[in-house]
């Protein structure tokens, strides 16, 4: 009867210890793992303006839409961005926007957007620290605006990506960056 007793005891302090944590406010930490992102050589077109170093291999994200540009690839000379921060423009304007997240152990990520929508600007929307190298902003006529982010890195805000005040139809954008924060959101968006 004693041994029954002790055991009982025994029983009911285990099952007190185990509850104590629930009682406490304590709950099971769950730890989310991403699966390892799959990093793929940079494909850069002979063609193509950009003569920086580039990074030799990338994690290649491809666009949720998929845009076929039925013309030739013609590259215009490369444009320089200027990086000013302004303001979106008002919500009728906006025709199409999307947007991406960067973990930073991802390093560089090669990121394209179909947006098969014509407008006349496009904006950059960075949330975080963003490296950047270079965008490509393909039209449907074929023709390629490459943009030299100068390998800088860039904080959070709004900026104006490119003006075409004659209103072009752009298939896709393609960026080249890097987080330099924990995560970096990547907005693009395009107005009338």
């Amino acid at each position: 009867m004693k041994k029954l007793l002790i055991t009982l005891v025994t029983l009911s302090v285990v099952l007190v210890g185990l509850g104590a944590g629930e009682a406490l406010g304590q709950r099971r930490r769950v730890v989310i793992r991403r699966p390892h992102p799959l990093r793929r050589p940079l494909i850069v077109r002979p063609n193509h303006p950009f003569r920086r170093n580039l990074p030799k291999e990338v994690v290649v994200r491809t666009a949720r839409k998929p845009v076929v540009v039925n013309a030739p690839l013609v590259y215009l000379p490369e444009l320089t961005w200027t990086p000013v921060v302004v303001p979106l423009p008002p919500t009728e304007r906006l025709i199409w926007q999307e947007s991406e997240t960067i973990a930073q152990d991802e390093e560089w990520v090669d990121k394209s957007f179909g947006v098969d929508q014509s407008g006349n600007a496009l904006f950059l929307d960075i949330g975080g620290q963003a490296r950047l190298l270079f965008a490509d902003v393909t039209f449907a006529n074929g023709n390629v605006q490459v943009v030299n982010f100068n390998d800088r890195t860039y904080g959070s805000g709004i900026y104006r990506l490119l003006d075409f005040a004659d209103g072009r139809h752009v298939s896709t954008v393609r960026i080249l960056a890097r987080s330099e924060s924990n995560d970096t959101k990547l907005g693009v968006y395009l107005s009338k």
